[in-house]
């Protein structure tokens, strides 16, 4: 059930016998795809990196997965279609040209892209996304480099922003895309859905 403001969420209690630990955003995807592909239930997640942990307040301890101190939380998958190709988020999409130059989109599940606090507002089991669209002057960019490692980037006059369980994206020209840190390729058009508790997931 979606979180919602002001109940609790997530529970005490360790990884099952049946769990994949993942140590990244890339590795966790990984899973997900392959038992989709498989026509498989997706297995409890346990973390211990990336930046959907990070988000959880994870702390990369194995031994911390497999005890009862460890936490476990229902959270959202992103579902994507990229030129029509479906695929799948746990952390973020980001959509960009090199050195961010021109116009870029992250699409946040998680809080974080690696030192960057990009979803300052981003909650994993919301069924929403965090979307910032726009794009900013080299000046502009050097200044938010410094600023998104605190989230205080937002708000700014080239950056649109939007909460939302799903979006289409166009692209003129077509936009590296890469999803929980793997480049995909180049693409116009990306759409995305939000699957609420979709993933279980152990820190």
């Amino acid at each position: 059930m979606t979180i919602r403001k002001g109940e609790p969420w997530g529970h005490h209690g360790a990884l099952p016998d049946d769990g994949v630990v993942v140590r990244s955003d890339a590795e966790a995807r990984a899973v997900v795809r392959a038992a989709h592909g498989e026509g498989r239930t997706v297995p409890p997640l346990g973390l211990l990196g990336g930046d959907l942990c990070r988000t959880l307040g994870g702390l990369g301890d194995l031994g911390r997965l497999r005890s009862e101190a460890a936490m476990t939380f229902p959270v959202d998958l992103v579902h994507v279609e990229v030129d029509g190709r479906p695929d799948v988020v746990v952390a973020h999409l980001v959509a960009r040209r090199r050195w961010w130059r021109g116009r870029a989109v992250v699409v946040m599940n998680a809080q974080w892209l690696g030192e960057w606090d990009l979803g300052p507002r981003s909650h994993p089991d919301d069924g929403l996304v965090d979307v910032t669209d726009g794009r900013l002057s080299a000046t502009d960019r050097w200044t938010a480099r410094r600023r998104a490692r605190t989230g205080s980037h937002l708000p700014h006059p080239g950056l649109r922003t939007a909460r939302t369980a799903a979006l289409s994206l166009d692209f003129s020209p077509a936009l590296d895309i890469r999803l929980d840190g793997v480049l995909v390729g180049r693409a116009h058009h990306v759409d995305v859905r939000v699957e609420p508790d979709a993933l279980t997931v152990v820190v």
